[in-house]
């Protein structure tokens, strides 16, 4: 399989070249999916080197035969980890491209998409132990409920009748397939609406199998220790929940975004904005890769 068949990199050379500042540097891509960005940042290297996670086996398919390249089949939570495995402490930058890749979405028997019929499942991680499945299966009404107002971001209200719906026809069978668990919550909403209420459906229940959102908090608090002075963070994201973190953790030090000042009232903090703004895609890139019309991309330095 072709690497921009796999996934098509978004907001490639913004990304890198926020990156990259020293071609002779140590970098991390936390997100090596297809390998576009990890080629664009060994591309920009000279005797620099580079390693990349992902947590899902099938991106190993498009590992990169180059000495300067290390391929760990790990999720990004555990990076310190490895980087002190590997005996290093601290590197100069770090890349995520958050989310799920076109090839997660578009292989329907990995159940990430309603577009596609196939047993629900959503693991990134094909040997973790919770699925989807799982989820709709056997979660209680109230767990159910916290997660789609947690990850979905809908009202308690709404909420509700999701998980009434999902109770009520796994009460007569049990919801297996991508295409039942449409069914059933997809009379909730409009058919001009649908599809963007069962984007929001499955990425909570995605969110959930995944623990996306524990990853993510973990992997930016090993930041500040893992970066050498004036190292950068660059972090695409794909939906407001990840979004908000990742600039709460950049302007405030942690992922809630609670403010700790000094005795002078100097907000005590490892990183800084280089870009106050997130930088979007610009409408020839949406053109050519519709994914990447919701993406952020996010640039902090570490201080001196």
């Amino acid at each position: 399989m072709k690497n921009n068949e796999y996934h098509i990199p978004v907001l490639l050379h913004a990304a890198t070249d926020a990156l990259v500042l020293n071609p002779n540097g140590f970098y991390v891509d936390v997100t090596f999916g297809g390998g576009g960005h990890s080629k664009q940042i060994l591309d920009k290297l000279d005797k620099g080197r580079l390693i990349a996670f992902d947590q899902d086996a099938d991106a190993s398919k498009n590992v990169i035969d180059d000495s300067r390249f290390t391929l760990v089949q790990q999720n990004f939570r555990h990076f310190q980890n490895v980087l002190n495995v590997n005996g290093f402490d601290c590197v100069d930058g770090v890349l995520a491209d958050l989310g799920v890749s076109s090839h997660q979405f578009n292989v329907g028997e990995r159940g990430f998409s309603f577009n596609h019929d196939g047993l629900l499942d959503m693991r990134m991680n094909q040997a973790g132990e919770l699925n989807a499945f799982h989820v709709v299966n056997n979660y209680d009404e109230a767990d159910m409920i916290d997660l789609f107002i947690q990850f979905g971001e809908f009202n308690k209200g709404l909420a509700s009748k999701i998980v009434n719906k999902i109770i009520s026809l796994r009460n007569e069978e049990l919801i297996n397939s991508t295409q039942k668990l449409a069914y059933a919550v997809g009379g909730l909403t409009s058919f001009k609406t649908r599809n963007k209420f069962l984007a929001r459906v499955f990425q909570a229940i995605r969110i959930e199998v995944n623990q996306e959102m524990q990853s993510l908090s973990e992997m930016l608090e090993q930041i500040p220790n893992c970066l050498n002075p004036k190292g950068r963070l660059v972090v695409i994201t794909y939906h407001s929940l990840e979004d908000r973190m990742v600039k709460n953790f950049i302007r405030s030090g942690n992922v809630k975004g609670v403010l700790d000042k000094d005795f002078y009232g100097n907000v005590n903090r490892t990183l800084e904005e280089v870009v106050r703004k997130p930088i979007v895609p610009d409408e020839e890139e949406i053109k050519v890769n519709s994914r990447a019309r919701s993406a952020k991309l996010r640039i902090a330095s570490k201080k001196d």
